[in-house]
């Protein structure tokens, strides 16, 4: 039974999709390209991090950051490779649009690749209402990163 909760990223059990986002990160954008937050990073106030658990084990997980009052930003989306192909992304998706709606953020903002690996992502998210959009808080523009916007009505 696949169940999504709000859990803090420094789980016990979390430590392999913390590892697989971190390496598929790595894995063909240039360091000064890779925006991601690692656990410790994702254990704020300001951001809402969710697990996808399929029973007792976490198979993907993704949050959305605070940027301001109706702003905010997802954040380490992740899938596990060997739970791929069932939905699990864009029902995440799906739980992370819902859940901001429902804190009150109007516009919920990502920034994803331009690489291969990326291409699946980046079609969920156009799939899902997400338009590209200049680079918002904290970001430049940079060949490596595509930045897609939605607003929350």
């Amino acid at each position: 039974m696949l169940t999504i909760g709000r859990e803090s990223p420094l789980g016990p059990d979390l430590a392999l999709l913390m590892a697989r986002h971190t390496a598929d990160m790595h894995a063909d954008t240039p360091p000064e390209s890779i925006h991601m937050m690692d656990a410790g990073a994702l254990a704020i106030e300001d951001v809402w991090f969710y697990v996808m658990r399929d029973g007792a084990e976490p198979v993907a997980m993704g949050a959305f950051k605070r940027i301001d009052a109706g702003h905010a930003e997802i954040k380490s989306m992740h899938v596990l490779a060997e739970a791929r192909g069932r939905g699990l992304s864009r029902r995440m998706l799906e739980h992370l649009i819902a859940e901001a709606r429902a804190a009150g953020f109007s516009r919920l903002s990502l920034e994803t690749g331009v690489q291969p690996t990326f291409v699946a992502a980046r079609a969920l998210y156009a799939k899902a209402g997400f338009d590209e959009c200049p680079p918002f808080e904290g970001y430049w523009a940079d060949p490596n990163s595509v930045f897609m916007t939605k607003v929350l009505a």
